[in-house]
């Protein structure tokens, strides 16, 4: 598109800053038309300090931040695009990676311990961040019948080392720094929205300290009927309350930029990643799925099924909260990356959908990865992979099928325990995300639902979710999110091509090898600190 016709298309711009797990993007868009007009991403580094750990180092992530913002805005003046018309600024993040930071001298007090489920180092993988597998243990084991859903009723989660709680516990009795500035009232606990919003409003000069309801109901300290951080669960976990950022609603403005070209322009929307998702892809109705979940208005439904419970957002001080059933598909990527990092079968992500699309099935053979356990609907970390129904005809291709076809499978195992819980049936499934463009994958996934696929054209469903929340915000309010406002999203949709009946058969073939993969493993021992 020229520049001139930008100059007369453009309406007020909003941005988004898009900070997930292995990379920081900053895009900007139209909010008239949902179009994106630039962006810059930065890759973040991983650091693997022991096995099995997982960290981030804070100030990077901050500098990828403002690195992102300066280019972005540097690409939006060769384009002719004025930056003063950038409204507003969302933020959106990877949701459990849990840091302290020093609210005196504005210094993380250690490095953000991630959430990330699957990083590869050379052609080693770590799965999982398992340093808090002995805390989640010494929790569970003060709850009556040792009951890892004792919490849920208040939570909506299980007690999982995947949680912030956990990992602010293990900080506490475990980082000398962490324990003393508690101690002396100078620590700050947040998860990565709060460390931005607090450095991008000013830090130690007078940063806001919060977060969004989303962020906040992924902690396990949060209460998701009242609302608001809950002293029996703080009490439990013996993390002060003084240390938690303010829960404010995703869509509000929460403080200016201090600094930088865009200084001056509010932060005015925050939403955790799969929630920014769900708004993206403008699924604001009851049984709209996207990215694995399931919406409900006004009232949060407890799962029977092992799903999590979780706050879909909250989009104003005023208006309702509104929930989700959330189940996601935990290795979809890395069973990419061990396919191509550990047995060297394939070079590509692009490669795995040639190889499989050679054979078009499988031949019998299944693979569960349950790498580092099984999650959501099963939360059974004893789990392992298997691969099973091998024959002497079976080849790389027919395992690359496999690997694809158990993405689809998770998916289903979700979507099955979400209708049971909800009662309402599911008519399409709406994706997003890096594997969408798998096109092998997208069919096999209508296939194994039988019901349609769809993908929606513009890939950057998150971000945009975060930019429609900070444009919409009271005192913004350059974005409607009213029904008859929101541009129509363009879609590719994947209908099923298979008869019931196979699809069904080969199903419970992958529920016969889950089982299997059951009870390979006890916990190992892991290094002990001060007791909770």
């Amino acid at each position: 598109m020229a520049a001139s016709s930008h100059r007369i298309m453009l309406g007020p711009l909003v941005a988004a800053i898009d900070q997930g797990t292995s990379s920081t993007r900053f895009l900007v868009f139209n909010s008239t038309t949902a179009e994106l007009l630039s962006h810059h991403q930065v890759e973040i580094k991983q650091s693997f300090p022991k096995e099995g750990w997982v960290e981030e180092d804070p100030k990077e992530i901050l500098q990828s931040v403002y690195e992102c913002m300066e280019r972005t805005c540097e690409k939006l003046t060769q384009l002719n695009i004025d930056i003063s018309n950038i409204k507003a600024i969302g933020v959106t993040n990877q949701r459990e990676t849990t840091l302290v930071w020093d609210k005196e001298t504005g210094e993380p007090l250690y490095n953000a311990i991630g959430k990330v489920l699957f990083f590869f180092e050379k052609h080693k993988c770590i799965w999982l961040d398992l340093r808090t597998q002995s805390t989640v243990e010494r929790l569970i084991n003060k709850t009556p019948g040792r009951n890892k859903n004792h919490l849920k009723h208040k939570t909506g989660l299980p007690i999982s080392t995947y949680f912030s709680a956990v990992k602010l516990r293990w900080l506490m009795d475990n980082v000398n720094e962490v324990h003393e500035a508690i101690v002396s009232h100078r620590a700050m606990f947040g998860t990565i929205d709060s460390w931005l919003i607090w450095c991008l409003t000013g830090g130690k000069s007078g940063g806001v300290h919060c977060t969004d309801v989303t962020n906040a109901s992924r902690t396990m300290l949060f209460n998701i009927h009242t609302m608001d951080w809950d002293p029996e669960l703080c009490k439990y976990f013996g993390i002060p309350m003084e240390i938690l950022p303010r829960v404010r609603s995703s869509s509000e403005i929460y403080g200016l930029m201090k600094s930088g070209a865009l200084s001056g322009i509010p932060i005015s929307g925050c939403l955790g990643d799969q929630s920014a998702a769900l708004v993206g892809q403008m699924c604001f109705q009851d049984g709209q799925i996207a990215l694995i979940f399931m919406l409900w208005e006004i009232y949060p439904v407890m799962s029977d099924h092992g799903l999590l419970t979780t706050v879909a957002y909250k989009l104003g001080r005023d208006k309702p909260a509104c929930y989700a059933l959330e189940g996601s598909v935990a290795i979809a990527g890395a069973v990419v990356r061990w396919l191509q990092d550990n047995l060297g079968i394939i070079g590509s992500s692009e490669e795995l959908e040639k190889l499989a699309a050679s054979v078009g099935t499988s031949y019998g053979c299944y693979f569960v990865p349950a790498f580092s356990g099984l999650y959501a609907p099963y939360w059974e970390p004893s789990a392992r992979g298997i691969i099973c129904g091998l024959t002497q005809f079976t080849n790389k291709s027919h395992l690359a099928f496999a690997a694809l076809e158990a993405v689809c499978f998770q998916t289903r195992e979700i979507l099955d325990a979400m209708n049971q819980d909800s009662g309402i049936p599911l008519t399409q499934l709406q994706v997003d995300g890096g594997m969408t463009s798998n096109r092998l994958l997208m069919q096999l996934q209508a296939d194994i639902l039988c019901i349609p696929v769809v993908k929606p054209s513009m890939p950057e469903t998150t971000a945009l979710g975060a930019a429609m929340a900070a444009g919409a915000a009271e005192g913004v309010s350059v974005w409607s999110l009213s029904p008859e406002d929101l541009s129509e999203v363009t879609s590719e949709k994947f209908e099923p091509q298979i008869n019931p009946e196979e699809s069904e058969f080969r199903y419970a073939r992958w529920k016969k090898a889950v089982q299997k993969s059951m009870n390979w493993e006890t916990t190992e021992p892991v290094e002990e600190g001060r007791s909770c």
